[in-house]
């Protein structure tokens, strides 16, 4: 059919029973109708596929799409096969097809059966097929996950970068972008690199208001909590994305030991594997499915109720990806991540052996994830910033959907301080990132301030009454305004805009909030991971720690020997009744719970039957073997008297790892023998000099004992002292 005969909603009613096109949906099929180059940016949801796959089935010729992945690739063509009566209607080329079915596929091109062709870039490069599909009708190439091209884009393909070559040799055709995401660096980048200048771009909202978005402090305790949050969506579906393949293993096994039906996903599986959990998943045999950014390509589950990211992924785009596999039927979306610096700098030294320009572009895209965990800003208004989008927080669609929004920080005046930072980033030429800009407020001196003078400037130091976080909040909070933006060309650089221009003539209140400080607290007592986001009963852990002192004064030994006060709390917060339940709470062995519990648990039933406690039946998280099967080896090896270096080494600890490890095994109720260490490195008076402190102490914090010692013991022998000594005196 030629394109000026189309009836197009006639088509759309055919083929997909539509009565009615969605969003810029019908613009762009009547653009790529027309035989013009498109570029479509739409949301995951937002009805992308249709803009191809209607022009294809509707115009004469077949239509290529490029798309990254087999898997894709097959959920597209079954698809559109379950549309049409030709099974022949569409077909994959890839690497999976033997000759028989290559033949086949190419009898029903040439036929004009076949409407779309899905191929894999790599595919492309073959001569063969060059050959064949120059002899055939083409009616336009499309290009699915454009964002793929671009070394700005979060799932950058090498041979992605080809394409422009390749579709040179199909002589002069149409041709379609598309993405789900992209940020007005990649959409050049994408535009430049198929050379498509002229392209029509359609562009559609990226705001998600039915998502929720929150990010929580990553601390030790992170699992209880996921499974916390997961008993909440009871027999719903969700998504938990980690970046490794042993940490997607481990969640998974945890979340099944605690009653939860879950199944991994990653590439580490093979291919049945992991078509058979995707398919638990879609058919709803199981709720969770945990997984590697490898899962999730052109998943289309609708009712994903909840998507969490144990790990904060490597950019924004792939979190505004991964997030949006979440309430795509327009019914609740839950979007929470765990965010711990410690992770980024996992990630930048993932970095260290790639090429430079790699490595740069890398360390821009995580700041930017850095900065949208710690901004207190809206989060919806700082992401649909940086899609190039802007976004009334007051008024505009799902603008109380997220945490800083419901729970807002003060905010105070900064009018002054934004005309100080315009006016640096105006006297140094607009040539510095934020970094350099922000040393210069504060004053302080790197390689790039000193080569370029920059310390001389009347203005360095002009703004040290605020700390580089203020300065930095402030950056953020001022781009989002719109009154500096980051240069695309030499990206990261700040440059002011008309509107930054103007402020600095005419200043005007702004009213900016402090970013979120995430800082890892000092784990002081060995096993403080205990805490619940739940608040222990306070009158119970004062009767709590009267008993204990109570229980050590008998015994003639020091209160943190009978219990920690991290275990303390966690009685206070499930009040056991029974041994088995005792066993249950954080820090309590078997022989622990012997030795010591008969009078906490006689104290709390008590507790809890005078003032008609009902007590939480819910949480105890199980933990799965991986951790016993460690313990195990470090007593063995101990009893063997092998050297802690060794015993380090051989499971890929540090020093530090292993202390932490046996300082939870000591805690818990179980001996272990480090005398034969002990001794090698401290003499027999000094042994016994730490040992009485600890006996006559009231704490066991390293820090008071550090305080006492004065510098006569550093803090390795003093955690062993206490190891040996809590070993010997409490187990």
């Amino acid at each position: 059919m030629k394109s000026d005969e189309i009836d197009l909603h006639k088509e759309l009613k055919k083929y997909f029973g539509f009565n009615q096109f969605k969003g810029l949906q019908e613009q762009v099929v009547k653009n790529i109708i027309s035989g013009n180059n498109t570029f479509v940016i739409m949301p995951t949801g937002g009805g992308k596929s249709l803009c191809y796959q209607l022009p294809a089935l509707s115009l004469e010729g077949t239509a290529i799409v490029v798309s990254p992945l087999i898997a894709l690739m097959k959920n597209q063509v079954d698809a559109i096969r379950s549309l049409s009566s030709e099974i022949g209607v569409a077909h994959v080329l890839n690497s999976s097809l033997n000759k028989t079915e290559i033949a086949k596929v190419k009898e029903d091109i040439k036929s004009g059966i076949t409407k779309l062709i899905y191929v894999a870039p790599e595919s492309l490069t073959k001569d063969e097929y060059i050959e064949f599909l120059n002899s055939v009708k083409l009616s336009f190439i499309a290009i699915d996950e454009a964002h793929c091209i671009s070394e700005w884009g979060h799932d950058f393909r090498p041979e992605y970068r080809n394409l422009r070559n390749i579709i040179r040799k199909l002589g002069d055709i149409p041709i379609i972008g598309l993405t789900a995401t992209a940020t007005p660096k990649v959409q050049e980048d994408i535009l430049k690199n198929l050379e498509i200048p002229d392209a029509k771009v359609f562009k559609a909202s990226f705001n998600r208001a039915n998502l929720f978005y929150e990010i929580r402090p990553k601390t030790k305790n992170v699992e209880s909590d996921i499974i916390r949050f997961i008993n909440q969506f009871k027999g719903k579906s969700g998504v938990i994305y980690c970046l490794s393949r042993k940490k997607v293993e481990e969640i998974t096994q945890v979340l099944q030991v605690n009653g939860i039906s879950a199944v991994a996903y990653h590439a580490g599986l093979d291919a049945k594997t992991r078509a058979k959990h995707q398919d638990m998943f879609l058919m709803e045999d199981v709720d969770v499915v945990v997984a590697t950014i490898a899962f999730g390509m052109g998943i289309d589950k609708p009712d994903v109720r909840f998507v969490i990211h144990h790990d904060i992924p490597k950019s924004l785009e792939s979190y505004y990806q991964e997030t949006g596999r979440a309430g795509r039927d327009g019914g609740e979306g839950y979007c929470l991540a765990y965010y711990s610096y410690k992770d980024i700098e996992k990630l930048e030294k993932f970095m260290a052996g790639k090429p430079l320009a790699e490595q740069e572009i890398g360390f821009a895209l995580l700041q930017e994830v850095v900065a949208y965990a710690e901004t207190s800003m809206s989060r919806r208004k700082f992401l649909l910033h940086y899609f190039g989008e802007e976004f009334d927080e007051f008024a505009g669609d799902g603008w109380d959907m997220d945490d800083n929004t419901r729970n807002p920080k003060t905010k105070v005046e900064a009018k002054d301080e934004v005309v100080k930072l315009l006016k640096v980033i105006q006297a140094t030429k607009q040539t510095y990132k934020s970094k350099e800009i922000i040393y210069t407020l504060v004053g302080k001196i790197n390689s790039v301030i000193k080569s370029y003078k920059t310390d001389l400037h009347e203005l360095f130091g002009s703004g040290k009454e605020h700390d580089d976080r203020y300065w930095m909040a402030l950056i953020r909070q001022v781009m989002v305004s719109g009154m500096i933006s980051k240069d695309i060309e030499t990206y990261g650089v700040l440059k002011i805009t008309e509107k930054g221009n103007n402020f600095i003539n005419n200043p005007y209140s702004f009213m900016m909030t402090e970013d979120h400080e995430y800082s890892d607290a000092i784990d002081e007592s060995v096993i403080a991971n205990a805490k619940s986001a739940n608040v222990a009963d306070e009158v119970l852990i004062s009767m709590l720690k009267d008993l204990r002192k109570k229980v050590a004064k008998k015994l003639g030994v020091p209160p943190f020997v009978v219990f920690q006060d991290p275990s303390l709390e966690d009685m206070a917060l499930k009040y056991p009744i029974k041994m088995d339940e005792l066993v249950s709470v954080h820090g309590v062995s078997d022989g622990k719970a012997k030795k010591y519990g008969k009078d906490f648990i006689d104290l709390i039933s008590k507790y809890v039957e005078e003032n008609d406690i009902i007590r939480p039946d819910d949480l105890v998280v199980k933990s799965t073997g991986a951790n016993s099967a460690l313990k195990l080896f470090i007593i063995q090896s101990l009893d063997r008297k092998l050297p802690l270096t060794d015993i380090a080494a051989a499971k890929g600890l540090d020093m530090e790892g292993l202390m932490k490890e046996m300082e939870m095994i000591v805690y818990s109720g179980t001996k272990l023998n480090i005398k034969y260490w002990v001794d090698d490195i401290l003499d027999e008076d000094q042994q016994e000099e730490i040992y009485d402190y600890y006996m006559d102490s009231q704490s066991d914090a390293i820090k008071d004992a550090l305080k006492e010692f004065d510098g006569d013991y550093d803090i390795e022998e003093l955690r062993l002292m206490r190891i040996k000594f809590i070993s010997e005196v409490a187990n």
